[in-house]
């Protein structure tokens, strides 16, 4: 039920859905009522904000700073579980080819880690996360890639049951049965990493976080205008579902704190 209610009030509530419906509304309005009008001014507003100010960057960069990145020296791990959100399954399966998104370094640098540390399981976590039609698995597209990418098939094990990063945890732990001593590095996007290490905190493992996929450069062009306009706007997209994930999560008792902290 979580699943379903978080998918159908993200839709409502995505910032791009919301302005696009007030401005629908305003323009609808204008001549007939008195918010028309300010309205339609609002909603555009935001909308320029969106795709014209650093807005996107601000949101993002507390969420990708939270876990420092990792020295590429440590001492092997046990395991590495690599969170889904990388790969484009239904394209995969329709063309034929592996398809990756914007994500995919969770999947390039997982992979790396494999080679770096060949004793370490590879975990992959991700089933489908289509409300509509749940019948094509991510985790299938990820062992396709990880298979091209020269990971051993001993080395490899994948979890294609989660919907949502609070099932890649319950899922994995169940799969992988770790002990308390156990190292464990847990690779996502680092705008996703403190959401998903509070949920493995709250299901009892406390995994190394090993954040990739940044979308912020860290410094002060982030502070600048954009230059991909519809980039700026996926951006303030993913930070502020982000935001509210942590929020939800916490409420519900699916994370240990509001915002995790290293």
């Amino acid at each position: 039920m979580f699943f379903v209610v978080s998918k159908l009030v993200w839709f409502i509530a995505s910032p791009l859905h919301l302005l696009l419906i007030a401005l629908g509304a305003g323009l609808f309005f204008a001549s007939r009522r008195w918010y028309g009008r300010p309205l339609a001014i609002a909603a555009a507003t935001g909308l320029v904000l969106m795709a014209f100010s650093p807005l996107g960057a601000l949101l993002l960069r507390p969420l990708e700073d939270r876990f420092p990145m990792q020295s590429p020296i440590m001492a092997p791990p046990k395991g590495i579980i690599v969170l889904g959100g990388a790969l484009d399954e239904r394209t995969t399966a329709a063309r034929g080819q592996t398809s990756l998104n914007e994500a995919a370094e969770r999947m390039t640098a997982a992979a790396a880690l494999a080679r770096r540390y060949p004793q370490a399981l590879l975990v992959f976590s991700g089933g489908s996360g289509s409300l509509i039609d749940g019948s094509v698995k991510e985790a299938q597209t990820a062992h396709r890639v990880w298979s091209e990418l020269g990971v051993p098939e001993s080395q490899m094990m994948f979890e294609d049951q989660s919907r949502n990063t609070y099932e890649n945890a319950v899922f994995t732990q169940k799969l992988v049965h770790p002990r308390k001593d156990d190292k464990w590095l847990l690779v996502t996007s680092a705008y996703h990493m403190p959401r998903s290490i509070g949920i493995f905190r709250a299901l009892g493992m406390n995994p190394l976080a090993f954040p990739v996929d940044y979308r912020t450069d860290g410094n002060d062009a982030d502070y600048r205008p954009p230059v991909d306009g519809t980039l700026a706007m996926r951006n303030v997209e993913t930070a502020l579902r982000e935001w509210v994930g942590l929020v939800a999560y916490r409420l519900t008792g699916k994370t240990d704190a509001l915002f995790p902290a290293p």
